[in-house]
């Protein structure tokens, strides 16, 4: 544990610590106590989410019975009660355990983004709007600035399948890091493998539907992800099972590349499922 990133406070040294502080860096307070059972849940949770921002806000553990004073000026009824400051200002607040999403919910809205966040976040637009080239060209970018490359990896991912650069993108895959990213890049195995085995030939051609098939995974190389989709649920219309369900895995992973955001998706999503289910 930081003694700078996690401290506990006192009502003698709260003013400097957490107001004069947080003129420069937000301050999340953690108004405990030693015989509250939350306390112990939330406790630790703040301070690994705390420990793993490397410094984007600092957490100040206050004792309420040590320092009633505190906690009465604060307006503390309940534990635990936890409040940012920014500015020395309160800028939000949550009383009681919350589960684990809506903490780091807490901790994103508090802490300026950063411009690995910000440079991640346009890199994904562009995805969404299927500009692959300037899409990949950032996330290049982010993989020789930054140690934190589980995100960037599988945006580059994302950029490289549609066009067609198959034997990077399954490379990056079948060596994912275990992280809150895997199973999306799991995802995307199928068509990796898929695009790599076109390349390599290694496709069967004999029947129409494996000609089809072919044709969906050359489509999507191309970025074609729409058409690549109507021709794999038209495989999966007659054979809901083709080829031992690759083809449902690989529409899954189709689906994984488009704007989940778009009103098309979710239609197709649907139609997925309704073919399968």
């Amino acid at each position: 544990m930081s003694p700078e990133l996690i401290i506990n406070v006192t009502e003698a040294d709260f003013e400097y610590e957490v107001l004069t502080y947080s003129q420069n860096t937000p301050v999340v307070a953690d108004f405990w106590a030693e015989w509250c059972r939350p306390c112990k849940t939330l406790g630790p949770l703040l301070e690994r989410i705390t420990v793993e921002s490397g410094g984007a806000f600092r957490l100040a553990k206050v004792d309420v019975d040590a320092n009633p004073n505190l906690a009465m000026q604060y307006g503390v009824r309940t534990i635990p009660t936890v409040k940012a400051f920014s500015q020395g200002q309160i800028v939000a607040e949550f009383v009681g355990a919350q589960p684990e999403n809506r903490v780091r919910d807490f901790f994103t809205r508090i802490t300026p983004p950063s411009p690995f966040g910000l440079a991640i976040e346009k890199a994904e637009s562009l995805l969404k709007n299927y500009q692959w080239q300037d899409a990949e060209k950032i996330f290049r970018d982010l993989l020789d600035q930054t140690t934190e490359q589980n995100a960037a990896l599988l945006g580059l991912a994302k950029a490289l399948l549609p066009q067609g650069k198959a034997f990077e993108a399954v490379d990056i895959l079948r060596t994912f890091p275990a992280s809150r990213e895997y199973n999306q890049a799991q995802l995307l195995v199928p068509l990796a493998e898929a695009m790599v085995d076109m390349k390599k030939e290694k496709l069967s051609t004999d029947t129409t539907l494996d000609a089809a098939f072919v044709n969906s995974i050359r489509l999507s190389s191309r970025g074609n992800l729409l058409a690549a989709l109507d021709g794999l649920l038209d495989i999966l219309r007659q054979d809901k099972h083709f080829h031992k369900d690759k083809g449902h895995r690989i529409a899954l992973s189709i689906l994984e590349l488009m704007n989940n955001d778009d009103p098309e998706t979710r239609n197709y999503r649907n139609e997925l499922a309704s073919i399968l289910f």
